[in-house]
């Protein structure tokens, strides 16, 4: 259902599917992973997840071509974007993404030239065979860095070595992948203005296409409701959250502005134009799939804890991976597949009025002056403190300060 003065649905332009394994959990992670046996091994749950990607991928094709007819439409285009996000997507076998990939093409159409991510973890035994990743279909490849700082990347929990990263750089270069694109975190245990320097330094040396850099965040979903059989996120465990409580006392917000304006700086010197809160890309290597998200435009989502968006209804699937699994592949003989169990909301008229406003205002773009006229207040607020400025085209954006002080302008929106 729509709600009054929403925008009405619309078919997606974009597809996410979410591959939940990873070797090991990292303490500061909230994405929905399983980790260790459940990832490799004879008790992989790869295998039947693999099953329950195709039947959900077909359930959904289903229910889009009876509201919006038959991929190639007018009113269903063909997919602009895929990405496989997770987790840690490149365990999967080179011949899972292409069947999974061969899925989407019949069912949902890819449009010429659409751009196919695949995030990666760098360690040797992350990675996956890149060249067989780029003959499936990718196109794109979505680093998980976070540090090329040792002692860093130690205190991440990560698995890999900074020697790591520029192996899967190069091995994405000759594997011909189009676009390369870095994770970086900073506000992380242990790391110094010093150290986060010589990061973006050695990231520079590397040449990618693309740099994302994000601020170390820790939320505690348990607190926040988003457990549970219908929620989003899994449990934090234990070990996480006593990493968790430690890590909150060694961050600074201080050291945290001053590594953003560096980032900024520095990556704007050497050719990356940020285009949105953290993210730099050279010419031509703007993320097309999560502009999607900042620009509205309607998702599909697979896999557990997938959002998708219609452009007037959010959905998302719940997290646990064996009630997500048991609802597509069942295990009773006769039992029939259905779309897994999660939940939803109804965007209205002024939810969706505000999510343009500070959806837009992310984007170095800025939003139409004339379409925060409704807001007044809340931007002669954001003007008296140097949050915003005019740019080109009747536009306002964000100042490096608003960047820095985004969400408390935002939360003034909502």
């Amino acid at each position: 259902m729509t709600a009054p003065g929403a925008p009405a649905p619309a078919a997606p332009v974009a597809l996410y599917v979410h591959v939940p394994f990873c070797r090991s959990l990292c303490p500061y992670c909230d994405f929905v992973v399983v980790a260790g046996a459940a990832a490799s091994g004879p008790r992989s749950r790869v295998a039947r997840f693999r099953r329950a990607v195709a039947v959900e991928l077909a359930l959904v094709a289903d229910v889009l071509d009876a509201a919006f007819d038959e991929p190639g439409t007018p009113s269903h285009p063909a997919l602009e974007t895929i990405y496989l996000g997770g987790g840690t997507p490149s365990l999967l076998p080179a011949e899972a993404v292409a069947e999974l990939l061969g899925i989407v093409e019949r069912r949902f159409g890819i449009a010429p030239g659409a751009e196919v991510t695949l995030e990666a973890n760098p360690g040797p035994d992350d990675r996956g065979d890149l060249a067989a990743m780029a003959r499936a279909g990718i196109t794109r490849i979505s680093i998980g860095a976070q540090s090329l700082q040792a002692g860093e990347l130690r205190s991440l929990g990560r698995r890999h070595h900074p020697s790591d990263i520029a192996d899967t750089v190069v091995a994405a270069r000759a594997a011909g992948i189009a676009s390369v694109s870095l994770d970086l975190l900073y506000d992380v245990p242990g790391q110094t203005l010093a150290s986060w320097s010589e990061t973006l330094e050695h990231t520079l040396a590397l040449e990618p296409d693309h740099i994302s850099a994000y601020a170390l965040t820790l939320d505690d979903p348990d607190a926040e409701g988003l457990t549970g059989q219908s929620g989003d996120h899994l449990p934090t465990t234990p070990g996480a959250r006593r990493w968790r409580d430690a890590a909150r006392k060694a961050q600074d917000e201080d050291r945290a502005a001053g590594a953003y304006g560096l980032a900024d700086a520095l990556l704007e010197a050497n050719g990356y134009a940020w285009y949105e809160l953290s993210n730099w890309a050279r010419p031509g290597h703007q993320s097309r799939h999560n502009l999607a998200y900042w620009e509205r435009r309607p998702y599909a989502a697979i896999g557990p804890g997938a959002h998708s968006f219609d452009g007037a209804t959010r959905h998302w699937n719940a997290a646990p991976l064996e009630a997500w699994m048991d609802s597509l592949d069942p295990r009773s003989a006769g039992a029939v597949p259905m779309l897994p169990p999660g939940g939803g909301e109804v965007i209205d008229a002024a939810a969706a009025e505000a999510e343009r406003l500070f959806l837009g205002l992310r984007l170095a773009r800025g939003i139409p002056r004339d379409a925060a006229l409704g807001r007044i207040d809340e931007l002669a607020w954001a003007a008296e403190n140097g949050l915003i400025e005019d740019a080109p085209g009747e536009r306002v954006r964000l100042t490096l300060r608003g960047r820095l002080l985004s969400n408390e302008l935002f939360a003034r929106l909502v």
